[in-house]
């Protein structure tokens, strides 16, 4: 979430940084974060006074009795009283006010960085580069949803069998191709020094709040209500939250982590026809990378995040192009944010399929993650998080632009992996 410090020192920029995201009650709500934080700090300020009060009588009544002054030492007495119910009014007052700044810095999304374009959507986003050509396939090219079926590696209808709609059965060559690209990209993480995490898929209320998924998003996400835990939308929730409540050394920094996990989103209303087969799923694999980094590093960092994602496209041979990401459909925690998009031959359009954020100090305020520098005080840290790579769209360019008349050639990089080289 937002600093409270930052809206007071810089209220101009974080207000235009807002409404670069679109969001026109942006004056309104920092004028309220400005009055709640007012109201806490006068109350924090009333219940001092009366504590210092307080401490002073309690020397006078020691000094009173030293005295043999006991009357006048009771009728002191009667005053700590009354301060003691006002200190407890005001604990509260303070207790309430901090819980409703709290509240509302929530609902307050993250200020876009300085480079992040003005726009409302998708159309407004900035083509930063494109990379590798375009194939050109034979008449007769299939999309994957076809591919699947001709080739019996992914069935959607054993999946709906199963569990639903979005949740597909891998078969075959298809089960070998998702275990060899979760190797692949797990052992390139390794060699860029990366450190390996396997963390739980399921976590709680304070792991969701930590990294903005909640309030945000929990309508997105699987909820298990008995024991009120949430099937993680990705790596990034538990991984990043290994460090909630932690301060770490400025040695330490940069902390490199990737994680392989299954990832669930409920992917509420978002159902039609450019999102069929492996498009849009409510259960996919995925290995994230995060960075905690030193504030000064962080943009070297995120620009680092994504020429790695990119060396991934590169090796995989498919055609991509990476954009920067407009205000109006950038991440609710995020301040930059680029999106890396392959071509898919056969649909003829591009599809995401890797996110690299920075989100500064946003969700290192909320999970309270700082370092010690040199200056032996705590700073908090900055967070970074990318795919690297979600494999359903992976899968699918594959399939689609590498098929032939014969069938579908897999990568060479991925031949030591699969054992073979063709479905």
């Amino acid at each position: 979430m937002l600093l409270v410090n930052q809206i007071r020192d810089n209220y101009a920029g974080m207000l235009a940084g807002l409404q670069k995201r679109n969001i026109h009650n942006a004056a309104n709500l920092l004028l309220q974060v400005i009055t709640l934080d007012d109201k806490r700090k006068s109350t924090q300020t009333q219940r001092d006074q009366l504590q210092a009060e307080a401490n002073a009588i309690s020397k006078q009544i020691g000094q009173l009795m030293k005295e043999g002054k006991a009357e006048e030492a009771v009728a002191v007495r009667e005053r700590t009283s009354e301060i003691k119910e006002q200190v407890k009014s005001l604990e509260e007052q303070y207790s309430q006010t901090e819980d409703e700044l709290k509240a509302l810095l929530y609902t307050i999304p993250n200020v876009p960085h300085s480079s992040v374009p003005t726009g409302k959507s998708a159309e407004d986003n900035e083509v930063v580069l494109e990379h590798g050509s375009i194939p050109s396939l034979f008449e007769g090219k299939l999309p994957h949803w076809e591919l699947i079926k001709k080739y019996d590696i992914i069935d959607f209808d054993l999946g709906a069998k199963i569990s639903g709609a979005g949740f597909p059965v891998y078969k075959g060559k298809g089960a070998r191709l998702q275990r060899a690209m979760i190797n692949f990209f797990l052992d390139e993480a390794l060699a860029q020094g990366f450190t390996e995490v396997q963390p739980p898929i399921l976590v709680n209320e304070e792991s969701g709040y930590g990294t903005g998924q909640l309030p945000d998003k929990e309508g997105q996400m699987y909820h298990a209500t008995v024991d009120n835990l949430y099937l993680i939308p990705t790596a990034e929730v538990p991984i990043t939250n290994l460090y909630r409540d932690v301060i770490v050394s400025e040695a330490e920094l940069p902390i490199k982590n990737v994680g392989y996990t299954p990832c669930f989103r409920r992917e509420a209303g978002s159902w039609g026809a450019h999102v069929r087969g492996l498009n849009r799923l409510h259960q996919f694999d995925k290995v994230e990378i995060v960075q905690i980094t030193h504030p000064d590093k962080s943009y070297e960092a995120l620009e680092s995040m994504s020429t790695y994602v990119q060396s991934l496209l590169q090796k995989l041979e498919l055609p991509y192009r990476v954009l920067r990401l407009c205000g109006g459909d950038m991440g609710f925690t995020s301040a930059l944010t680029y999106d890396m998009e392959v071509y898919s031959a056969a649909q003829e359009r591009w599809l995401e399929v890797s996110s690299v954020s920075n989100f500064e100090t946003y969700q290192t305020n909320r999970l309270k993650l700082r370092f010690r520098g040199e200056d032996k005080k705590t700073h908090l840290a900055h967070s970074l998080n990318g795919s690297a790579l979600a494999l359903p769209r992976i899968v699918a360019s594959i399939l689609e632009n590498n098929q032939t008349p014969e069938g579908i050639l897999m990568p060479k990089v991925l031949h030591p992996y699969l054992g073979f080289d063709k479905i």
